[in-house]
């Protein structure tokens, strides 16, 4: 009960220091986009640190070397959490928008920080709308800007890695970006597991191999679904000894 309350201060704290940070990143992004989105970026992965200090979170990070260090990728991840986002996120050194559902927009403070860092808000109930922000989300890695999407479309609440929806690979396919996959274990134990309380738990975040969409053929790349979601399944049920 304790580290919610002091969580529930600690965003207190943020949404405080938010009303005054706001106006200036947003003044910044006038002068300098570019310089907007790293300030932005090191705030918030600053207040992330510090959340998971707060809970007690540790995490056991592999394959960090994976990750290229002058290019943009697409992240490709399960998703079992709040916890998935605020850990990743917390290692994320480029520029790095993630793609969230579209209530996640309603939400004031948060939406500008995420609209900050180029975050992608998706309406999977709409087609047309959907296929707008899979456009955004190809002009963002175009110029520069990595993607995290979770192709599960949902939280997974049971065993292994649910199917990976094939429309979320347009991302890579169209923009010519290597496929991280990025694989989450046990992030539930902080705090879905037993809402609303918050737990100290021990998490496994891995970076595998990039897969480089861009030299396979046509018939490799109509399953780049299915491939992908093997590779990451297998290494869900690898890490799992670990948690």
């Amino acid at each position: 009960m304790l580290r919610l309350i002091f969580i529930v201060l600690f965003l207190i704290l943020v949404g405080l220091f938010s009303i005054i940070a706001l106006p200036i990143e947003w003044i910044v992004g006038k002068i300098k986009p570019e310089a907007k989105i790293k300030s932005s970026l090191a705030i918030v992965r600053v207040i992330f640190k510090i959340i998971l200090f707060i809970c007690g979170t540790k995490t056991t990070v592999i394959g960090l070397e994976n990750i290229p260090k002058d290019e943009p990728v697409l992240f490709v991840g399960n998703h079992r959490g709040f916890f998935d986002i605020i850990i990743s996120y917390s290692l994320m050194k480029r520029p790095t928008g993630y793609v969230a559902k579209k209530e996640i927009a309603k939400v004031p403070i948060l939406k500008h920080w995420m609209l900050n860092l180029k975050c992608l808000f998706l309406d999977r109930e709409n087609p047309k709308e959907g296929l707008k922000t899979i456009l955004t989300g190809i002009d963002y890695l175009k110029n520069g800007t990595s993607v995290v999407i979770f192709p599960e479309g949902t939280r997974n609440e049971g065993d292994g890695v649910l199917e990976f929806h094939q429309g979320s690979f347009k991302l890579a396919d169209k923009s010519g970006v290597k496929i991280i996959p990025m694989v989450s274990n046990n992030t539930a134990a902080v705090f879905e597991n037993h809402f609303p309380l918050i737990r100290k738990a021990h998490t496994v975040l891995e970076f595998g191999q990039p897969i480089d969409i861009a030299s396979m053929d046509k018939e490799d790349k109509k399953k780049i679904a299915k491939i992908t979601h093997d590779i990451v399944l297998k290494m869900y049920e690898n890490n799992q000894k670990l948690v």
